[in-house]
C-alpha cells in the first residue's frame, strides 16, 4: 500500500537557501534539499484503488498558479522541539488549493485531516533536542526570507514509512492552469488580514 501525501515543489534558488540554513544543530537529522516539499495533504497508507480515486479527485481541482514565500524559521514542539521549519508567508490562494484539495479527498471517503494547517518546508528533524540549543539556532537565523517562487503545479507524492524525510517519489502532478477564484491567486495576505482569518 502506498502511503502518500499532496504537496508543492519548492523552487531551486528556494532550495539552495534553505540547505544553506543547515549545521548548527547536534540533534538534527536534515532533510535532503531535493525532497523539500509544502504539505498540503497527508493521506497516509491506503490500498490502490483509493489512490487511483484520489488521483481522479485532485485532477479535477482547478486553481491558478501563485506566488509561494518563504519567510522566517520557526519549530513544532514548544518544549520538546521534534522539528524545525522554514514558514510560509500567509498567502490566500494557497489556503484556497488546500481547502479544495481537502475536500476532494474527503469527497472520497478520506476522513479529513487533523492537524491544523501551518504550511511550512521541514528543514531537520530533531532527536531529543535541548530547547535553548534550538532557540539559539533559529534566534542566529530569524531574519530568513527567500525570494517568491512561482507555484505552478501540486503533486502527489508517495514515501516509506521506514524512512522519515524522504526520499519521496512523485506519483503525478497536477497542473495550476485556471482562473483565480475571487481574486485569490497570487496575491499575498497582509499581516494584518492574515491575523483576522
Amino acid at each position: 500500500m502506498p502511503r502518500l501525501f499532496v504537496a508543492l515543489e519548492i523552487s531551486r534558488d528556494a532550495s539552495v537557501q534553505l540547505s544553506m540554513l543547515r549545521g548548527g544543530l547536534g540533534s538534527a537529522r536534515w532533510i535532503d534539499p531535493e525532497n523539500y516539499h509544502v504539505t498540503l495533504r497527508f493521506i497516509g497508507d491506503v490500498d490502490h484503488r483509493t489512490a487511483d480515486e484520489a488521483v481522479a479527485a485532485l485532477d479535477r481541482i482547478e486553481a491558478a498558479p501563485f506566488d509561494v514565500e518563504l519567510r522566517g524559521l520557526d519549530a513544532f514542539g514548544s518544549k520538546k522541539p521534534h522539528s524545525v521549519y522554514a514558514a510560509v508567508a500567509p498567502s490566500l490562494a494557497l489556503e484556497t488549493l488546500q481547502a479544495d484539495v481537502d475536500r476532494a479527498l474527503r469527497r472520497i471517503g478520506l476522513a479529513p485531516d487533523a492537524k491544523r494547517f501551518t504550511p511550512h518546508v521541514t528543514l531537520a528533524r530533531l532527536r531529543q533536542p535541548k530547547a535553548e540549543e534550538v532557540a539559539r539556532w533559529l534566534s542566529g537565523r530569524g531574519s530568513f526570507r527567500a525570494p517568491p517562487f512561482r507555484a505552478s503545479r501540486f503533486v502527489l507524492f508517495s514515501s516509506r514509512d521506514s524512512v522519515g524525510g524522504g526520499p519521496y517519489v512523485a506519483e503525478e502532478s497536477f497542473a495550476l492552469a485556471g482562473r483565480p477564484r475571487s481574486g485569490a491567486a497570487g496575491h499575498m495576505l497582509s499581516a494584518a488580514a492574515a491575523s483576522r482569518a
